[in-house]
C-alpha cells in the first residue's frame, strides 16, 4: 500500500505564510466561539415583575413586554465607553419629539452622590436634545463615581458637571450652595432655557417632557415660580434662631442665636424642590436682597427649606406666588410622619423618613400626578423602578410626533424580542 503525504509547493517563505494564516483563522474561530458562549451566559434581564403588565398594558392587553437593557452601570463604568454608540445603547432620546418641547427647553439641576444606575435611568427618563443638564457630585464621592459620570457627560453635549463641587452635609448649607453652583454655570450657557427643576439622584420622573412642558406653562405657573411652602411654623423656627456649625460630616445646632433676617423679611419654610424660571435664578444670583439672605442663612438649617420659598414672596422677585401655599406637585413623597393622613403604606423602607419605594406603591405613585417620585435604590426592590420606567417610557414615546426610533425602546413585546 501506497503512503501518500501532502507537500507544500509554495517553498519554505510560502508554507509558513500559509500556516500562520490557518493559526491566525483558528484563532479568530475560537475567540469568537467564546465571545458567543459568553454572551449566553451573561445572565439575562430581570423579567418585569408578574403584576407589572396591569400597569404597561390595561384593559386585558396581553402583551408581555421584555426588557432589553440590564448593563448601565457596567456599561457606564467601561473604560472604552464609545460616545458613538452610548446614546444608541443606553437608549436615550436623541430627537426633540415635538416642536412643543423643542420651543420651551428646560434646564435641570442634577445633585447626586451614589446610586449610580438609578441616576442614569433617572437622566435618560427626562433627557431631551434641546434640554440642559446639570450634574452637581458631592465632592466627596468616590473618584469612579465621579469619573463614570464625566464619561457620561462628555458623550453628551447639553450635559455638563458643574464647575465647582461641594463637600454635601445633610441639612447644611452646602446643599443649598450646590444648587447654587449650577445656577452659576446654567445661565452662562446659550440654550435659553425656560425654568430650571432640581433633582437628587434617586428621583424619578412621573411626567413626560411634554407633560413638564405643558405643566410648567398652564394659566397657573406660566409666569410662576414653583416653591411649595408656608410661613415658617413655631415647631421649625429653632432653625433660623440659632446658629448652626457644618463640618465634612455632621452639622450640630449652638446655644447662639442669630440675629432678624435681613431687610425685615417674613421667613417661610417649604420644600427644598423647585421650578424656577429664569428670570428669578437671575434674581437670586444678583440681587442684594437675595444676597443678603444668603449670607444670613449660612449658619441655620436646612437652609434650602426656606431660602427659596422666601424669596418667592418678595414683591420684587420676579415670577413671585406670593401665597401660594403647598400648590404645585413636585414631588410625590412617602414621609413616615404623614401614615395614614397622606398615605396608607410604604411599601418598601424607611430611610430618614422617607419612603423607598416598593412595586406595591407604584400604583399611588401613577395617580398621584406629581412631577417627580422620591425615592428609589438599584439594590432594594428594583422591579419597582424596572416597572415605573417601562411605564414612563411607553406614555413619553405613545405622545411624540417625529418617527419612534428602535434604539429609544426600553422594553419591546415579547414577539418581537431577539
Amino acid at each position: 500500500m501506497t503512503t501518500r503525504s501532502t507537500k507544500c509547493h509554495l517553498g519554505w517563505k510560502g508554507c509558513v505564510f500559509l500556516m500562520c494564516l490557518g493559526m491566525s483563522s483558528v484563532y479568530i474561530w475560537v475567540t469568537r466561539s467564546t465571545e458567543t458562549r459568553s454572551k449566553v451566559k451573561m445572565t439575562p434581564c430581570r423579567p418585569f415583575h408578574a403584576h407589572c403588565r396591569d400597569l404597561l398594558a390595561p384593559n386585558d392587553d396581553p402583551t408581555e413586554w421584555h426588557r432589553r437593557d440590564c448593563r448601565i452601570k457596567s456599561y457606564i463604568t467601561n473604560s472604552k465607553v464609545d460616545c458613538s454608540n452610548l446614546r444608541k445603547d443606553l437608549h436615550f432620546i436623541t430627537s426633540p419629539l415635538s416642536a412643543e418641547e423643542e420651543a420651551y427647553p428646560l434646564a435641570f439641576i442634577l445633585t447626586v452622590h451614589k446610586e449610580l444606575e438609578v441616576l442614569v435611568r433617572l437622566l435618560r427618563a427626562i433627557y431631551a436634545p434641546q434640554n440642559l443638564y446639570c450634574v452637581h457630585i458631592d465632592a466627596k464621592s468616590p473618584p469612579e463615581y465621579r469619573n463614570s459620570l464625566r464619561k457620561l457627560s462628555d458623550c453628551l453635549e447639553n450635559v455638563f458637571l458643574s464647575t465647582r463641587s461641594e463637600t454635601v452635609v445633610y441639612g447644611g448649607f452646602s446643599r443649598l450652595q450646590a444648587d447654587l453652583n449650577c445656577m452659576g454655570d446654567l445661565v452662562k450657557s446659550k440654550v435659553g432655557w425656560r425654568k430650571v427643576i432640581n433633582l437628587c439622584g434617586q428621583d424619578y420622573p412621573l411626567m413626560s417632557n411634554l407633560e413638564l412642558v405643558r405643566y410648567l406653562q398652564d394659566k397657573m405657573w406660566r409666569d410662576k415660580n414653583m416653591t411649595p411652602g408656608i410661613k415658617q411654623p413655631e415647631h421649625i423656627k429653632w432653625r433660623t434662631q440659632f446658629q448652626h456649625n457644618e463640618s465634612h460630616v455632621y452639622f450640630v445646632q449652638s446655644k447662639v442665636k442669630k440675629g432678624p433676617p435681613p431687610h425685615n423679611m417674613q421667613i417661610f419654610f417649604g420644600t427644598a424642590y423647585y421650578a424656577l424660571t429664569r428670570g428669578f435664578v437671575d434674581f437670586v444670583l444678583e440681587n442684594p436682597k437675595a444676597r443678603d439672605l444668603l449670607e444670613w442663612s449660612r449658619d441655620t438649617y436646612s437652609p434650602d427649606e426656606h431660602y427659596w420659598v422666601t424669596l418667592n414672596h418678595l414683591t420684587e422677585a420676579p415670577g413671585n406666588n406670593i401665597g401660594g401655599g403647598w400648590t404645585g406637585g413636585i414631588r410625590a413623597i412617602k414621609w413616615a410622619d404623614q401614615f395614614r393622613t397622606k398615605h396608607k403604606a410604604c411599601n418598601g423602607r424607611y430611610v430618614r423618613g422617607i419612603c423607598v419605594y416598593g412595586f406595591e406603591d407604584l400604583p399611588w405613585l401613577i395617580k398621584k400626578g406629581s412631577m417627580f417620585a422620591n425615592k428609589f435604590e438599584n439594590d432594594f426592590q428594583p422591579e419597582a423602578l424596572d416597572c415605573l420606567e417601562q411605564w414612563h417610557r411607553n406614555k413619553l414615546l405613545s405622545n411624540a410626533n417625529v418617527p419612534i426610533e428602535s434604539s429609544w425602546l426600553l422594553a419591546t413585546p415579547r414577539e418581537m424580542a431577539p
